[in-house]
């Protein structure tokens, strides 16, 4: 078999005779070797090996475990799904289980026998294999379509629920959110977890295109309809027949154009500009605002009977700043994306960056977070992040007096215990030395709370 066929093992060790001794047992696989962290971490980017053994003690300070902890964190973090397999010392029981709670696959304390080693790391192969086959597996069958959402919120989880209840019957949903809280990613959703999954997904924006121009965009147009329509052309409705058409930004629709996707949504039928013959089409509709469209019907703005024709399910999406710990969920994920995009792998958000995700209102929402970390990943001095880096300026909002004792308690309790989890990435070890309790401790409260 060629080397380039042969799975990759990487071989962390700065006692060179072992880890040729590593390296001769296990000539099955394509081995990497490296002394130290730095040079380990640029054969993880480069090659994501499904399996690492690697010692906790490395250099500057190889009597110290900092180093190897550091790099167990980066790894995981660059390649959740890797295999990490710690070598430690004979009486090392505290720190391998600490490399366990953390992530790592297994540990072995030296001197180990290198068969045993070797039956570990085959397995550690195969369940590294079975994952990516169910991952596969499951995303042929049943995708997680809403998979790039990331909460712990609990209304937010209501409208994930409710968004997977809709998505199978052919009612109009209206997503209702402020500009960057995820109505699009919502809306795809809507979609492939509808039977028209297999179909296309068209999205329009209306406050975007020209009022003449928004006409000719929704319904198409015959050869000759105006100056400059050289061919009959097909528009965004007709395009998405079968699938699902979004209408963004509704409340900005014309009011000229209204009563025509009035008529559509009833009749089910278009007639193209210039033409004469309606043209049925089957098309399933999610629109989306952030306005209120009430209001924009007390004004005068939006006809009332189109709202109803499109209100069959509201779906209203909480705002960033009413989803307790979420920004800082978000924060360690994009954090993570930003940095693999630009090679910068082993970021991390410093305490005090984190404290200033949470106090900032993000009246951008989540576009406004993705953007404010794509910037500070690219401006960074060093790998970690710092609230000089984020540049915000803002306070958290002030809660509104709550008189029941019982009740406020929970409250105060549940919004720490979401706090810490978040500023620990959702590592419950962290989490709970972070909030000064045992992990059965936090795991109660979790259970108590309703959290995952």
């Amino acid at each position: 078999m060629s080397s380039e066929k042969l799975p990759h093992l990487l071989i962390v060790e700065d006692d060179r005779a072992l880890q040729k001794q590593i390296r001769w047992a296990f000539d099955q696989y394509e081995t990497l070797t490296a002394d130290d962290r730095e040079s380990a971490l640029v054969l993880i980017r480069r090659y994501q090996p499904p399996v690492v053994t690697m010692d906790l003690g490395l250099p500057p300070d190889a009597d110290s475990v900092s180093e190897g902890f550091r790099l167990l964190e980066e790894i995981l973090t660059l390649a959740p799904d890797t295999k990490v397999i710690v070598l430690t010392g004979q009486n090392d029981r505290a720190n391998a289980l600490r490399a366990i709670a953390l992530g790592a696959y297994d540990f072995f304390a030296k001197p180990f026998e290198i068969d045993m080693l070797g039956l570990t790391i085959q397995r550690a192969y195969r369940l590294y294999e079975l994952q990516k086959e169910n991952e596969r597996l499951q995303s042929m069958q049943h995708p997680d379509v809403l998979a790039g959402l990331i909460t712990r919120d609990p209304e937010l989880l209501r409208v994930c629920r409710t968004i997977e209840r809709v998505a199978v019957t052919d009612a109009t949903v209206l997503l209702l959110g402020e500009s960057g809280t995820g109505k699009e990613l919502l809306a795809r959703g809507v979609h492939e977890s509808s039977p028209r999954r297999r179909e296309r997904f068209v999205a329009i924006n209306c406050a975007a295109i020209p009022e003449n121009l928004l006409e000719s965009e929704l319904f198409g147009y015959e050869k000759g309809a105006f100056t400059g329509a050289a061919r009959t052309t097909p528009g965004k409705i007709e395009t998405a027949n079968n699938g699902t058409l979004m209408l963004d930004e509704i409340g900005d629709l014309p009011h000229s154009l209204q009563a025509k996707l009035l008529r559509f949504l009833q009749e089910r039928v278009i007639e193209r500009i210039g033409g004469r013959q309606e043209i049925p089409v089957n098309v399933r509709i999610v629109c989306a605002t952030h306005q209120n469209l009430k209001t924009l019907i007390s004004e005068g703005r939006f006809r009332e009977d189109l709202f109803y024709r499109l209100a069959e399910i509201v779906v209203n999406i909480p705002p960033l700043r009413a989803r307790s710990g979420d920004a800082n969920l978000l924060a360690h994920a994009f954090l993570r994306r930003f940095a693999a995009e630009n090679n910068r792998g082993g970021m991390t958000l410093r305490e005090d960056a984190l404290r200033t995700i949470e106090a900032y209102p993000w009246p951008g929402n989540v576009r406004e977070l993705e953007n404010c970390l794509k910037r500070a990943v690219i401006m960074a001095d060093g790998n970690q992040i710092t609230a000089d880096d984020i540049g915000l300026a803002g306070a958290a909002p002030a809660d509104e007096a709550v008189l029941d004792l019982r009740h406020a308690r929970d409250d105060a309790e549940r919004r720490v215990v979401i706090t810490a989890l978040a500023r620990a990435d959702g590592n419950v070890v962290k989490a709970a030395e972070l909030l000064g309790v045992s992990r059965p401790t936090l795991y109660d409260m979790m259970h108590r709370f309703g959290l995952k």
